[in-house]
């Protein structure tokens, strides 16, 4: 098969896969909302989760680290489920963990594999947006830290892109430590807070 057409059946399945996320995450919303007694602080699914143990935060990494290569919820919505059933210390640090872990697999992913990788996950004009950046050199380093604090850019697929750069490993370790925490917990906050406003205020 042409390396395009790989990359484009790749894509369409890439896309598929999260069109059902989605649905999923929809379905789930309405019945969260529609059975809240089961989901309580303290109520019947948290009190599963914690019986897992160590396993369950295991579980919830491991899907962090998924969700961050390969979409298969909206990667806030699994960070808003982290801070509302392990709290917000617990809660933060695997999430944390989780897209630390996926980044540093997406880098070296997109080193190993090249941009027939990154190429799946993305439209043509994304990947050629994005790419572009890597020609203004030691500029992309800023762009990249910039685009981790803000809001607005696709983080997960910018793993990749700098994956193909000739940045190192170390560097852009460095890059997720710094730039990432801070806003990963601001924005997990803000969003939990705005959920629970939205379903005591209007629903």
């Amino acid at each position: 098969m042409p390396k395009s057409s790989q990359s484009l059946s790749n894509r369409q399945l890439i896309q598929l896969v999260s069109i059902v996320g989605i649905i999923i995450t929809v379905l789930s919303i309405y019945y969260i909302k529609t059975h809240s007694h089961l989901f309580t602080i303290g109520g019947p699914f948290q009190s599963f989760i914690m019986n897992l143990g160590i396993f369950g935060p295991l579980i919830f990494i491991l899907l962090q680290i998924i969700q961050v290569i390969y979409p298969i919820i909206p990667g806030g919505m699994t960070c808003v489920i982290g801070h509302a059933v392990f709290g917000p210390f617990y809660g933060f640090i695997y999430n944390f963990l989780g897209i630390f872990a996926g980044s540093l697999l997406s880098f070296c992913l997109a080193r190993r594999y090249g941009d027939k990788f990154a190429k799946s996950f993305v439209s043509e004009n994304t990947y050629d947006k994005y790419i572009a950046k890597l020609d203004k050199g030691r500029g992309f380093e800023f762009f990249l830290i910039t685009a981790f604090v803000l809001p607005g850019f696709p983080d997960d697929f910018l793993c990749m892109v700098a994956g193909l750069s000739k940045m190192s490993l170390k560097k852009f370790c460095w890059i997720t430590l710094l730039s990432k925490p801070a806003t990963l917990y601001l924005y997990t906050l803000i969003s939990y807070q705005s959920m629970l406003f939205i379903n005591h205020t209007f629903l």
